[in-house]
């Protein structure tokens, strides 16, 4: 196993990346879409989707690229992390999260410092994120479980789709919605609305743990 400290800079160095692209591609495609929503969130989609393959298999063999504190609690609450260790390793993806969000801004010559103004809220919005915690950490668990070589592409694909089926455009993920509030672009969410989101992706991340095992129990060795 890698130390720690070089597993936190992968999870800082991959959350920041998954961040800059997120917002990045969210306000390249709200410039070029020409105010056709649907064609701004394709752009946001596939570059998320794409990214998260690459980043999960560049940091995977060190850090387990997580690059979600949901799946961090969920691995500890597994007994896969120490506890001792998911504190930091949630740090670490809040701040390269953050990190992810004032590059973008740089690199689109924007003001760094922002606070969202879109209002993300409403019992859809919280069933939403929901589904897409849950599903996302059931696609994580069967695949680790089953096919760890596909863990990247199923995650990867994923997202693209939750992006599409939800109706919160599947943020999925603590860090990526606590740093989303800090962007007033496409991607953005008011701080105001952040708590209800963060208590749904908790709650669909606790269902996936309890469902887990029931799935995919642990295989007994042929005798």
């Amino acid at each position: 196993m890698e130390p720690l400290s070089r597993r936190l800079l992968a999870e800082c160095l991959g959350t920041a990346f998954l961040l800059a692209t997120v917002v990045g591609s969210g306000i390249m495609g709200a410039k070029l879409a020409g105010g056709n929503m649907a064609l701004a969130l394709l752009g946001n989609t596939l570059p998320t989707g794409a990214i998260l393959v690459v980043l999960i298999l560049i940091f995977g063999p060190v850090s387990g690229a997580h690059f979600n504190p949901a799946v961090s609690i969920a691995f500890a609450l597994k007994r896969d992390l120490p506890w001792r260790e998911a504190g930091p390793y949630v740090a670490a993806q809040i701040t390269g999260a953050i990190i992810g969000v004032w590059m973008a801004h740089l690199m689109f010559e924007l003001p760094v410092w922002q606070v969202s103004l879109t209002a993300r809220a409403g019992s859809g919005q919280w069933i939403a994120e929901f589904i897409a915690t849950f599903g996302l950490l059931l696609t994580i668990f069967g695949c680790v479980a089953r096919a760890p070589s596909s863990v990247p592409y199923a995650v990867g694909l994923y997202i693209t789709a939750a992006y599409w089926f939800t109706a919160s455009t599947s943020f999925a993920n603590p860090a990526v919605t606590i740093a989303r509030s800090l962007s007033d672009t496409f991607a953005g969410i008011a701080p105001a609305h952040m708590p209800g989101f963060i208590l749904a992706q908790l709650a669909g991340m606790l269902a996936a743990v309890a469902l887990q095992s029931q799935l995919w129990p642990m295989r007994r060795p042929s005798l």
